[in-house]
């Protein structure tokens, strides 16, 4: 066959040919893709339509069976991405949140706590256990954080926990299910396991969008999901940001051995909770109610004692961190006493050991607080876009202070604060009204003796210029400021008029400010509870021998405080808590021995600048 060489043909063919090259180079530069400036991602224009954004839900299929019905149980999630993961191939870093919250929780609270008043260890009438009604409509389990990260270059999503909402399973307040749910979510959008359209259907759904690159946050529960799901080290997940979490529920419902209410829900405790958030399908409940919170919470909780048992250890998530990857940023307020601090500190201590790249950002004001979005912006796009910003050299710990902002954080090179050293102050005499801080250790034996009477509140016990309802020592007014930084601890000496008590401590700064205006900041510095009654080991308590003295030691809550030049720090010691504790009928007298008896304090620049601060 004889081929004819046409140059027109030829000339049409390479002008097509190089038309056709032009328009794909030019659909590839209109494309939207995230970018970049300062190691922060930056909002795309393109990424901001919300009527654009595709919506979805679907099932994730777990490894567990919480609700007994010889299936495994499969989570409710809910996908926000933008629409150029449909029309343009684009795939993109996931910031993940999952709640037990997003379906409504328990409106009918009547007799839905505990009965706080009653004799320590004393058996409790039984509660109200209410229903909880589930809200919401598919597809969109909940609308948080998507406005923030969806028009960053960031899909958002969202899952229900397991035995809320459409999620199928049981709660069972930090059990392992709790753990493998978001892992299981996480497998799925990592292409591991399998998603389905619906809750009992066999048609699947896959993210092909998804890099394999998660994220994730949320606040108070939404915040300890996070943290649950890093202890599994699942594949896929780089980076937490967890925001007030509840790291133990131990630590969330005792204090060394203490039965103490977190603050603002006095007789609240883990099986009340399990009620609060119990949302999911109303057939499985009976099962779930005889299984997880009438059984395995009712002999676990141990509200007579408040001793750490197994249950409890399996409800610690510093117990499982072992396998955990994820990089950490750490938020928390030093005055939330809902969620307190030591449970941000506890994990972040451990994960710095680890090895983990880590961050802590800690406020002044109570529960919540996320850290600024430029550091929230930094750790997830160095982790979840591998962007090389240099987070991991900025500074491992931001305080904000006492007269700043929220998102105007002082960085320091750590927490507790490297210059901060401990100094012990120990207590002098001055029974009925205010005894004496003092770096010098008393050299004759006295004691001092207290009252309980929970009718008193802490802070009117504080103001009182005379109680014989608390101990009260009190420093020297300081003539400089006081930095405070890490945790203050006290050795305490004492014996009971009875065989169990209640103690609290509270480190006050005085004179205190009763101005309806005054600040979060002021009056209360820290606080801290236990049980004399473990006195020597928090898995096993004793009744107290009347009149006996023991001596036991523990930590009051993290802080990062500057006391102002003027105040005094005071040091009040008393027995049942308005706010915290059970309510025994007043009249336990507990004896404390002063020369047995110290506060540590750690101060930065140690005990120079303690007492440069006194003179």
């Amino acid at each position: 066959m004889k081929i004819v060489f046409n140059p027109k043909i030829c000339l049409l063919i390479l002008v097509a040919f190089i038309t056709n090259v032009n328009a794909q180079k030019q659909e590839e530069i209109t494309k939207a893709l995230p970018f970049f400036e300062n190691g922060e991602a930056q909002i795309v224009q393109a990424f901001t339509d919300v009527n654009k954004w595709i919506r979805h839900d679907l099932w994730v299929e777990t490894e567990f069976d919480t609700d007994g019905d010889g299936k495994l149980d499969r989570m409710h999630v809910a996908v926000t991405r933008p629409e150029q993961t449909e029309t343009e191939g684009l795939k993109l870093p996931i910031v993940y949140v999952s709640s037990p919250y997003f379906a409504g929780v328990a409106r009918d609270v009547k007799g839905l706590f505990w009965d706080i008043k009653h004799e320590i260890g004393e058996k409790e009438k039984e509660r109200v256990h209410p229903e909880v009604v589930r809200t919401g409509k598919r597809p969109i389990i909940s609308n948080s954080h998507i406005k923030k990260w969806v028009p960053r270059g960031y899909i958002v999503v969202h899952s229900s926990s397991p035995g809320t909402g459409l999620s199928q399973g049981s709660p069972t307040v930090g059990g392992d299910n709790e753990s493998l749910a978001p892992k299981a979510v996480i497998d799925w959008l990592c292409g591991r396991v399998k998603g389905y359209k619906a809750p009992d259907g066999n048609e699947l759904v896959t993210a092909f969008w998804s890099t394999g690159k998660v994220g994730m946050t949320g606040t108070s529960y939404n915040g300890t999901i996070p943290l649950a799901a890093a202890t599994t080290g699942v594949e896929g997940l780089e980076a937490i940001i967890p925001i007030a979490p509840n790291t133990s529920y131990y630590h969330y419902y005792r204090s060394n051995g203490l039965v103490r209410s977190p603050g603002g829900y006095l007789g609240e405790d883990v099986d009340v909770l399990y009620d609060f958030i119990h949302s999911g399908d109303e057939a499985k409940r009976p099962y779930n109610n005889a299984t997880v919170r009438d059984k395995e919470m009712k002999q676990g909780m141990d509200r007579a004692t408040g001793d750490y048992n197994d249950f409890w250890a399996g409800r610690d998530y510093l117990n499982d961190m072992k396998p955990m990857k994820a990089a950490l940023l750490m938020s928390h307020g030093f005055n939330d006493w809902n969620v307190m601090p030591e449970h941000s500190y506890r994990i972040y201590k451990r994960a710095k050991e680890m090895g983990l790249p880590t961050q802590i950002y800690y406020h002044q004001n109570g529960h919540g607080g996320p850290p600024p979005i430029k550091m929230m912006n930094r750790w997830f796009t160095r982790y979840l876009h591998g962007v090389e910003n240099g987070v991991e050299k900025d500074a491992r710990s931001w305080i904000v202070r006492e007269n700043d902002l929220q998102n105007n954080p002082t960085p320091y090179a750590e927490y507790p604060n490297p210059e901060a050293s401990p100094v012990t102050l120990y207590l002098n005499s001055g029974t009925p009204k205010n005894g004496s801080l003092s770096t010098i250790k008393p050299k004759k034996k006295k004691t001092e003796t207290l009252v309980d009477d929970y009718s008193f509140s802490g802070a009117d016990l504080a103001k009182s210029e005379t109680s014989s309802h608390r101990l009260l020592y009190i420093s020297p007014e300081l003539t400089k400021d006081i930095h405070i930084s890490g945790e203050a601890t006290i050795t305490i000496k004492l014996a009971s008029s009875k065989p169990a008590a209640n103690l609290s401590v509270w480190l006050v700064s005085l004179p205190w400010n009763e101005d309806s205006k005054a600040k979060i900041t002021e009056n209360i510095i820290t606080r801290g509870w236990a049980d004399p009654q473990n006195h020597s080991s928090l898995t096993s308590s004793q009744p107290l021998i009347p009149g006996e003295f023991y001596e036991m030691s523990f930590n009051l809550m993290p802080d990062d405080q500057i006391i102002p030049k003027g105040q005094q720090i005071g040091l009040m010691i008393f027995s049942s808590d308005k706010e915290f504790t059970v309510w025994p009928k007043p009249g336990t007298e507990l004896t404390v021995d002063l020369k047995g008896t110290k506060l540590t304090l750690p101060i930065v620049g140690g005990k120079t600048a303690f007492e440069k601060a006194i003179k």
